[in-house]
């Protein structure tokens, strides 16, 4: 098949169009946008054995800089011819907005609040400012608590998030475990619901100290359910983008899609996850 541009041509198209090109038979899928846009391709391209190439061209581009692809889409195009295919898992959540899968990250509560309060014309002027601007208005408002299960154990928070990346909002680290080639998510849960012991978390995540602080749990899981403990609302983002409401949760989806990655990552994250391997094992021991 000769190579076709599709452009997408509003919020939830690109899922129709990247199964519409596989059925016409097309042997590579290529994604160029933001992680939401990425998110719709990769559900359009996932059960498919065809692979999916990225090219970033967002606001953040969490998943161009977890994968070494970088933030530019011309040099990405560039590094396309020294990656490999790697079948990896991903996430499939379920909540009020339905069901759809996920590469990088869910979160409840504190971010999935501010990303439905980001000013969509800020957002196209400014990108991610928009998100900072949208934050310090969560300064000022209490948070609303929700019911996290996880391993048989519950647990309220005001945000929780589920990852698949170390990346968080180009900038950041807070789920400094995750591996994108991986069978589960990192989870972090955040107890509180004080704007301000939100601020203290997001300092401590900017050096690196979140997770030993007090009110700070760490966990990896397959399976994860969060429950409203009100009639309030609180919202659940995927990938960047707002995605509904509680309840929800989410699962590890195993082999379900074949993702274009840089060999030195794929090489990287294989010696990493043979030494986190190593390490529990001992620790049973």
């Amino acid at each position: 098949m000769e190579a076709t541009a599709v452009p997408t041509t509003g919020p939830g198209t690109a899922v129709s169009l990247a199964r519409t090109v596989i059925d016409r038979g097309a042997d590579l899928v290529i994604a160029l946008g933001g992680d939401g846009t990425i998110n719709e391709i990769a559900n359009g391209v996932i059960g498919s054995d065809i692979p999916l190439a990225i090219l970033p061209g967002g606001t953040a581009n969490c998943l161009g800089i977890e994968t070494g692809m970088g933030t530019d889409p011309v040099k990405a195009a560039a590094k396309l011819k020294d990656c490999v295919p790697r079948r990896i898992a991903v996430g499939r959540l379920r909540s009020t907005g339905g069901e759809r899968h996920f590469l990088s990250m869910v979160g409840v509560g504190l971010d999935a609040h501010i990303v439905s309060e980001v000013n969509p014309k800020i957002k196209r002027a400014a990108g991610k400012l928009a998100y900072w601007v949208a934050g310090m208005k969560r300064t000022l408002k209490p948070l609303e608590s929700f019911q996290v299960r996880v391993d048989g154990v519950e647990q309220p928070c005001g945000f929780a998030l589920a990852s698949r990346l170390r990346n968080y909002g180009g900038d950041l680290s807070i789920a400094t475990t995750a591996s994108l080639l991986s069978n589960s998510f990192e989870t972090l849960l955040f107890t509180g619901t004080h704007p301000l012991r939100y601020v203290a978390y997001m300092l401590s995540v900017v050096v690196r100290a979140h997770k030993s602080l007090p009110g700070v749990t760490t966990k990896s899981a397959r399976w994860i359910e969060f429950l409203p403990l009100s009639r309030n609302v609180v919202y659940v983002q995927a990938d960047g983008e707002l995605a509904g409401t509680l309840p929800a949760t989410v699962e590890i989806r195993d082999d379900a899609l074949t993702l274009l990655v840089p060999r030195s990552l794929a090489d990287k994250e294989a010696r990493y996850l043979k030494a986190e391997d190593l390490a529990e094992r001992a620790a049973v021991r």
